[in-house]
């Protein structure tokens, strides 16, 4: 099973307060811990709404509405994507996560749909045109990390013969 877990946006994150050394080296070691573990798909901090927009979509008519947004306790500082035998496994490793905020935090966790969620109307015909777009999503995400890989390894190395 899969989950998108959810970091909810503070003031201070919509303010754009960035979180210290102390939290960041928390953070690195609670995300190798998930890596290890086989858990951790994905997982990236998003900047605040005032950097971002939001399409309203009305038939055929789109309108587009510029940040910040209003409601704080609505948005996404932040997420991952975690693959889990359970909800309650998910529960379980959230509940070691470091406090992503000073004070009060909440974290959510969705479910994340898979083919077999869809019944029937996800015929064997969409089933396999999804699994090509999903092959080819993969190539090319892997080879986007390669290349920056190579672009970003000799600065690790710089760094490291300091």
């Amino acid at each position: 099973m899969r989950f998108m877990v959810i970091v909810k946006a503070t003031k201070e994150s919509e303010a754009g307060v960035l979180p210290d050394e102390k939290l960041l080296a928390a953070m690195r070691k609670y995300n190798e811990e998930l890596v290890k573990a086989g858990v951790m798909l994905a997982g990236e901090g998003l900047h605040p709404s005032s950097k971002g927009a939001r399409v309203r979509f009305s038939g055929a008519t789109r309108t587009v509405i510029d940040g910040p947004f209003a409601e704080t306790k609505e948005l996404i500082a932040g997420f991952w994507l975690w693959k889990v035998k359970s909800k309650a496994e998910a529960i379980d490793w959230l509940k070691r996560c470091p406090n992503p905020f000073p004070g009060e935090a909440e974290i959510e966790i969705r479910q994340v749909f898979e083919a077999e969620d869809f019944g029937a109307e996800f015929t064997p015909e969409l089933r396999e045109q999804e699994e090509r777009l999903r092959a080819q999503m993969a190539a090319k995400t892997s080879s986007r990390w390669l290349r920056c890989a190579k672009e970003v390894r000799p600065t690790w190395r710089s760094h490291e013969l300091r």
